[in-house]
């Protein structure tokens, strides 16, 4: 039984025991191969929550209504990439163990590795949807195995072979993007071959990994490596509102680097992109609940 932490997230005030959702930060960006900072996005975003509204009129639902737990921040160590991620794996795990959904926010995208080894070995045929202006499909980076630019082949070695769908990339080595022929479902740009994913996703368990920079960076400066030519927020909005249809699992929300956007819009959408996920993966639930 975890406790509810001091400072939560707007709207996320359900004690653990009655929660569906735990939401929980994952402040490490040791790997970062360009502009750190990501360690920060959690506690900013929870700060920052109180200037957002908990209702969404995209979906007509509210926060308030939601079964979600915030678990709060990791104490992660920043001098050894293995046990951070042991650490992440570890609280994920608890989190399935008691048939609960695991949200993570990062941190930068590595912090997904940790909770996709606890993933697996609850959903042996998990697939995984991955938004991300990058491939992050590095065989080693720098000669580290364990970065957030290989991420996904990292994830790709739990999962195998078609097992990966890929959106909105638009940066990677010639290599990656030739490898990711063969053994992912990669689509560049945006989200063109979205409605196949779906069919294709129906019924089988399914994590949710969003690289926010995804998102242009006129949209969304507020981040480590801004990559140009990337999607609108509305985009974005509605790509996660078909997707958490799906059966979805677990899923995280990764790559903001608040102190890079001093305005502080980057870290208000990376909110509302959190907001409306949250909310469409409690859709179900709360429409059953205004049915009784």
């Amino acid at each position: 039984m975890l406790n509810r932490n001091v400072e939560t997230f707007l709207g996320c005030e359900t004690e653990y025991s009655d929660a569906r959702i735990v939401l929980f930060g994952a402040p490490f960006d040791s790997t970062t191969s360009y502009r750190p900072g990501t360690r920060f996005a959690s506690r900013t975003m929870r700060a920052e929550s109180y200037g957002l509204e908990t209702y969404s009129p995209y979906l007509d639902l509210d926060m308030e209504d939601a079964r979600v737990f915030d678990g709060g921040d990791l104490e992660l160590c920043f001098g050894d990439t293995e046990k951070a991620l042991g650490d992440i794996e570890s609280f994920t795990r608890e989190i399935l163990a008691d048939s609960k959904l695991p949200l993570l926010i990062g941190g930068e995208h590595l912090v997904t590795l940790g909770a996709l080894r606890a993933m697996v070995e609850n959903y042996p045929e998990l697939c995984i949807l991955h938004l991300d202006a990058h491939t992050d499909l590095r065989e080693e980076y720098l000669g580290a195995r364990l970065s957030h630019a290989s991420v996904m082949k990292r994830a790709w070695e739990l999962v195998g072979d078609d097992r990966i769908w890929q959106f909105g990339i638009r940066s990677g080595t010639r290599e990656e993007f030739y490898w990711a022929e063969k053994h992912t479902h990669l689509h560049k740009f945006g989200f063109q071959g979205l409605e196949a994913a779906l069919a294709a996703l129906r019924d089988r368990p399914v994590y949710f990994t969003i690289d926010l920079d995804v998102l242009d960076p006129s949209v969304f400066p507020g981040t480590g490596t801004p990559e140009a030519g990337g999607v609108t927020f509305d985009a974005l909005r509605q790509v996660v509102d078909r997707v958490s249809r799906l059966q979805i699992v677990g899923a995280d929300l990764v790559e903001l680097s608040p102190h890079y956007d001093a305005s502080g819009a980057s870290t208000a959408v990376a909110l509302k992109v959190l907001r409306e996920l949250l909310l469409g993966l409690e859709r179900p639930y709360l429409q059953k609940s205004e049915n009784v």
